[in-house]
């Protein structure tokens, strides 16, 4: 007979352990989830037809995987999954904490719209070979990257995005792409060379490649092990991945070459990564090299957003121009690195979320512009506004949301910025993200004003290509999709801000972020 209370006992145990496999799925779930999406259009490749829609609704589940995710993780702090049950440090451990979960759903936010506008981008051949499964693994990686807990695990995800990027990249077989194939390919083999590298040197130093038990460890052993040489290399090879200044010749090489939508997604979402990984480094487990290095930081941050937009100015290709603006927005989220200040990284983390969406959208806004007016060449292209006012109207507001004017999402980041920088005596900093800010307003506005505001572009391009009609749903609506959020952010940014402030805080105070991987009281 059972012991009185037994019944109710092993009831609570019960839903303890359900709550726990639900935590459990619940992280696993925007990784798991693509993975599958991927490897069952695989199964099924010569269905075409059915391309599309399996990959919308498996993006769609990781978004609403990774929104629920983020729900749990801002009620409830950080959530840990550990692979097989083998306890950190030694099993691989997937850890989701506020920016995490942010970024990943962010990141799955805008695959999934871009899924719908590859309705209108990649035709039966691109499905065929392979797009729609690309695009899946490709999300995969970049949620791997965001929400692992393992420095090591953190180099298989950067190349599981890398290898299903390169295969999006070339997708279609023309020379230009196989040429910015070429020189995407070449710095993202040095930097994850140096990736490695320096992830064998921390092991060798730490025992260990948890990010949780690196982070307890490192006071210990800052003055005997290399610690400021492992955060250099690390600084240098995501600074690659991010496209910092100097070694960013390799993003406008090769953005401009794949289909517009694949460029979406690069833009929006590829470079992200390597923040995050710089933030996830630099901020929770080499604090101290960060505030060494945080001079050469800034002039990094500096010379990246400047020659980048200076870039943009010189182009007339769009997909160019977007190209070098993508850059700038680098230099500008690593000026909040360089200051470190709870409210400089607040306004990095904000201004990282509002990239994702308006770099995506501008790529996709240079799509229908050639749709509509037929060639990327602001020499060639003219009178937009006068057949495509709508599309007039979204392009001016993306072009104000990217220059961080009112009343977009690119304001309150970079105002947060500006006054970390001025509150920490960095005015050369302040005057640079203000002076980058000036040149995109130039530099974009300059592409609306040749493109939709300017009558006539001469006699190089039919006029009938500017009388085509955009689709509602797969043009204006995936626009719109994205431009929505940019409102808000700009319009009511307060939840927005709190989301980002959380996500500074446990950077700079890991407090949660260790407990939550080595319980009190539950041993190591």
């Amino acid at each position: 007979m059972a012991a009185p209370g037994a019944t109710s006992i092993d009831t609570a145990a019960a839903h303890i352990a359900g709550a726990t496999a639900l935590a459990d799925w619940l992280v696993i779930a925007p990784v798991a989830l693509p993975i599958l999406g991927g490897a069952l259009l695989l199964m099924v490749r010569h269905r075409t037809r059915v391309h599309a829609v399996l990959a919308f609704l498996f993006l769609f589940a990781s978004f609403l995987s990774s929104a629920f995710l983020l729900a749990r993780v801002v009620s409830e702090g950080p959530l840990v999954m550990t692979m097989g049950r083998w306890l950190p440090p030694f099993g691989i451990t997937f850890n989701a904490d506020v920016l995490g979960a942010t970024f990943a759903t962010a990141a799955t936010f805008v695959a999934t719209v871009a899924a719908v506008f590859a309705l209108r981008d990649i035709n039966v051949t691109g499905r065929r070979y392979g797009f729609y499964s690309f695009l899946l693994l490709m999300v995969a990686g970049v949620d791997g990257a965001f929400l692992t807990g393992d420095i090591f695990n953190l180099y298989v995800w950067f190349e599981v995005f890398v290898i299903s990027s390169f295969g999006l990249l070339v997708l279609g077989s023309e020379r230009r792409q196989i040429d910015g194939a070429t020189k995407y390919a070449v710095l993202n083999l040095v930097a994850t060379t140096v990736f490695l590298i320096t992830t064998g040197m921390l092991y060798g130093t730490f025992g260990t490649l948890n990010m949780a038990d690196i982070a307890r460890k490192a006071e210990g052993l800052r003055e005997t092990g290399p610690l400021m040489t492992i955060a250099t290399l690390y600084l240098l090879a995501f600074g690659m991945k991010a496209a910092a200044f100097p070694l960013n010749y390799w993003l406008p090489a090769s953005y401009h070459t794949p289909r517009i939508v694949t460029s979406a997604l690069f833009g929006g979402l590829l470079t992200k990564v390597g923040i995050y990984a710089l933030l996830r480094t630099m901020m929770t487990l080499f604090p101290v090299e960060r505030e060494v290095l945080s001079g050469l930081i800034g002039w990094i941050a500096v010379a990246t957003m400047l020659l980048g937009i200076l870039g943009a100015l010189a182009q007339s290709d769009v997909r160019r121009i977007i190209g070098f603006v993508v850059i700038s927005g680098i230099g500008v989220m690593l000026s909040g690195l360089a200051l470190g200040t709870p409210l400089g990284v607040t306004g990095t983390i904000l201004y990282a979320v509002h990239s994702i969406l308006v770099m995506t959208a501008l790529y996709l806004l240079a799509g229908l512009m050639h749709e509509a007016g037929g060639s990327y060449s602001l020499h060639e292209t003219a009178g937009l506004y006068r057949s495509h006012p709508l599309l007039a109207a979204m392009a001016l507001l993306l072009v104000l949301a990217a220059a961080g004017l009112p009343p977009l999402s690119g304001l309150w980041p970079k105002v947060m910025l500006v006054k970390a920088s001025i509150e920490s005596g960095a005015w050369w900093l302040a005057s640079a993200i203000l002076v980058s800010s000036i040149l995109t307003v130039i530099a974009l506005g300059r592409v609306f004003a040749l493109s939709f505001w300017r009558m006539d572009a001469g006699e190089t391009v039919e006029r009938t290509d500017a009388e085509r009609a955009i689709s509602p749903g797969a043009g204006y609506g995936v626009l719109a999709a994205l431009i929505v959020p940019a409102i808000a952010i700009g319009v009511y940014p307060e939840p927005f801000l709190r989301l980002a402030a959380a996500a500074a805080a446990g950077l700079a105070d890991p407090a949660s972020y260790l407990d939550a991987v080595f319980p009190p009281g539950g041993g190591s």
